[in-house]
């Protein structure tokens, strides 16, 4: 099922502790890598997928999804979208609950296959990104914390 409103998001995130990131990059300015250290430091499991280094965040890096030993609750894909549909195969092979897209990453058969299976899909979404909306983080960069807001205070009275 393809999720794409708030409580679905929620849910997603709140369910899916445990998250393999194929395509992880070891560079620390990549996408890739900030958002996985971000959801390491907000207590979620991230596996690294990853065939050319062998170990990423100080986490063990897999070649494919197939070699990790433990149960994987969603796969977050920073690949090109045309790599998608094969990662979404493997996913459901096994057994990972949810296929995350990331931004930019638009596959609709991926998702379909995903879906079919009974995978909850997030597509062209960052997980750092909607775990800092949804669940108040965004408020370190002053968002939330009413020091920034949309409201304009009221007009001083003119003087008479």
């Amino acid at each position: 099922m393809l999720v794409d409103d708030v409580a679905g998001l929620r849910r997603v995130l709140h369910g899916n502790r445990v998250i393999a990131v194929v395509g992880l990059s070891p560079s620390w300015n990549r996408p890739s890598h900030f958002a996985a250290k971000y959801m390491l430091e907000h207590g979620y499991t991230v596996i690294p997928v990853n065939p050319s280094v062998p170990e990423i965040l100080g986490q063990k890096s897999y070649p494919d999804l197939a070699s990790i030993p433990v149960q994987v609750d969603m796969v977050d894909v920073f690949r090109k979208p045309e790599d998608a549909l094969p990662i979404a195969h493997e996913a459901v092979r096994i057994g990972a609950r949810c296929l995350w897209l990331q931004l930019g990453v638009i596959n609709r058969e991926a998702a379909a296959v995903a879906a079919a299976a009974g995978l909850d899909v997030v597509m062209d979404r960052c997980v750092k990104i909607e775990y800092a909306r949804l669940f108040g983080g965004l408020n370190y960069a002053g968002v939330n914390t009413r020091v920034i807001s949309a409201k304009r205070p009221p007009c001083p009275p003119l003087p008479a």
